[in-house]
């Protein structure tokens, strides 16, 4: 009898997001497998490898938002490849407000998050309109 176990990478991302709402890095870091390679397209000098590097990303960013939110918008999956819409919001300590909104694609084995590509930006002030960009 061959018994295949299928992963549900949703459950990997409620999983982080519950870490990350709790501010747990322990929990958040052990989401990732341990050669998690991720990239930016949008910004190429933001690619790296290693699980060390999220431990010191998130850590800083709990330092930086005291009051750090993750909430899911949306997700899809497709076998072992996961979107997720997020909203990751809070205040700086200065009392500056960060809002950040984008998509994240993870691809997820043995219940880890193994590679991620990221399309995070900071929630744009409201300006001129589409008129301002569309000339």
């Amino acid at each position: 009898m061959n018994t295949e176990i299928h992963v549900n990478p949703r459950l990997v991302i409620e999983r982080l997001v519950r870490a990350l709402n709790n501010h747990d890095i322990e929990a958040a870091t052990k989401c990732f497998d341990p050669l998690y390679h991720t990239e930016q397209p949008v910004h190429p000098d933001r690619a790296y490898r290693g699980r060390e590097q999220i431990h010191k990303e998130w850590t800083a960013t709990f330092k930086r938002l005291p009051d750090f939110s993750a909430k899911v918008l949306r997700t899809a999956v497709d076998h072992d490849v996961v979107w997720v819409e997020f909203h990751w919001s809070g205040m700086q300590k200065d009392k500056a407000r960060v809002d950040m909104l984008g998509v994240a694609i993870f691809g997820v084995r043995e219940n880890h998050l193994t590679w991620g590509r990221l399309y995070m930006e900071p929630v744009q002030k409201p300006g001129a309109g589409i008129e301002a960009v569309a000339g």
